[in-house]
């Protein structure tokens, strides 16, 4: 049991920036118990209409300026300090793998692709 993290693609960009239904995805990116990352989407979630009261299983797209922000926020280490049953605790070793997500994230975006973050746990 824990927090578990994905980002995936779309081949087509959906209608509504979060609580869409995807069928077929391919898989970007995973991260297993990172909360502060997880905290930062909730409140992007949030800002974007979001109204989930768990942010649990629902998905959110991300797009270029979302990951702008994102990769500030972690070069600063701005990531809001967030902890949930099982998240376990981001320790800032994960900073090199968030980095990783973002160069990843802007290439799919930039082949055309939409990406957007769901976890579960």
């Amino acid at each position: 049991m824990g927090l578990d993290m994905y980002a995936h693609y779309l081949h087509d960009a959906p209608s509504t920036p979060v609580d869409f239904t995807v069928e077929n995805y391919g898989e970007l990116h995973y991260w297993r118990k990172h909360p502060n990352l997880h905290g930062w989407m909730e409140r992007l979630y949030r800002e974007k209409g979001g109204q989930d009261s768990s942010f649990n299983c629902v998905n959110l797209l991300l797009t270029a300026e979302d990951l702008d922000r994102l990769e500030a926020d972690i070069r600063a280490g701005n990531l809001p300090a967030t902890n949930g049953f099982f998240f376990g605790v981001s320790d800032g070793f994960e900073v090199d793998d968030d980095l990783r997500f973002i160069a990843k994230a802007r290439e799919a975006i930039a082949d055309g692709l939409a990406v957007y973050y769901t976890s579960w746990w």
